[in-house]
């Protein structure tokens, strides 16, 4: 008799769990050439809150690590994704019909940038932080602290895309809440995977897959939400419509124009989601 192959179950990722869409909802997914690949979990209005509030419980235990610390847990992610690649590397060229070299080229670059943003965990601070200058007998500092809970919507890819949003955000200390590629949304889940066997916390980051335009407005109207980044968010007027729904509580919100994410990334990718606390203190005369 032959042996049927097991078949991947793809669901969200929230609070460090794989939960199915509390709708039971799910939308099939294509690979390249056209033929049927899985079928991905379709996030609900709920399931975006569900994520939300893992994201705020997990706030408080992962901003207080030291940076070092997060610094090490973003490496470990790394070490993780390196033990995948070939994995990684199949998913790429299955669903964006690249070579394999270019999904090579892909899944570096990727890694590479965690490694990238597990340098400037413990480094961030000196470059926008420090001494200030002032006049009198006082000592005046100041202070990156994280915006606190940043929903993103990511980019078309699917590895690449994904890590360049959400790396900058967790490594000052930001919890997130990421709607994957809507087209490309199995590679998010496999990273999820990695980032469950690491040692991020549960919380820190969850992934919802399925429609930006029905999930977006949820997250950029709810109050818990600190921060918006819409890299990911090709519709003008659906942008427009985030950022009105994100301005009724002063979120902070990024809008980048196109992106080369092969390049070096921008520093605005970290500082946009950080909040400046400034100290004075008396000094003796």
């Amino acid at each position: 008799m032959a042996r049927l192959d097991v078949k991947k179950t793809y669901k969200l990722y929230i609070g460090g769990d794989f939960p199915r869409s509390e709708s039971g909802r799910s939308y099939p997914v294509s690979k390249a050439d056209g033929t049927f690949w899985a079928n991905a979990s379709q996030a609900s209005r709920k399931d975006a809150r569900d994520a939300v509030r893992a994201a705020r419980a997990a706030f408080a235990g992962w901003s207080t690590k030291t940076a070092y610390n997060r610094g090490q847990v973003i490496y470990r992610i790394a070490e993780v994704a390196e033990s995948r690649r070939d994995q990684f590397e199949a998913e790429l060229r299955s669903a964006e019909a690249i070579t394999a070299a270019q999904a090579r080229t892909y899944v570096d670059a990727a890694i590479d940038r965690l490694v990238f943003y597990a340098g400037w965990a413990d480094k961030i601070a000196q470059v926008v932080g420090g001494a200030n200058p002032v006049s009198g007998p006082y000592l005046n500092h100041s202070a990156p602290e994280p915006s606190g809970v940043v929903a993103v919507v990511a980019p078309a890819g699917p590895l690449l895309g994904l890590v360049s949003v959400v790396a900058p955000v967790i490594t000052t200390g930001n919890t997130c809440v990421v709607i994957a590629s809507e087209p490309h949304p199995l590679t998010a889940i496999t990273l999820a995977e990695v980032m469950a066997t690491s040692d991020l916390p549960g919380g820190v980051v969850n992934v919802l897959t399925g429609s930006v335009a029905e999930i977006a407005p949820w997250l950029a109207s709810h109050l818990d939400v600190n921060g918006l980044d819409l890299t990911g968010v090709t519709d003008p007027d659906l942008a427009r419509t985030l950022e009105e729904a994100g301005a009724e509580n002063l979120k902070r919100i990024r809008r980048p124009g196109l992106e080369d994410l092969l390049a070096p990334p921008p520093l605005d990718r970290m500082t946009k989601f950080l909040e400046t606390k400034t100290v004075w203190h008396p000094m003796g005369v």
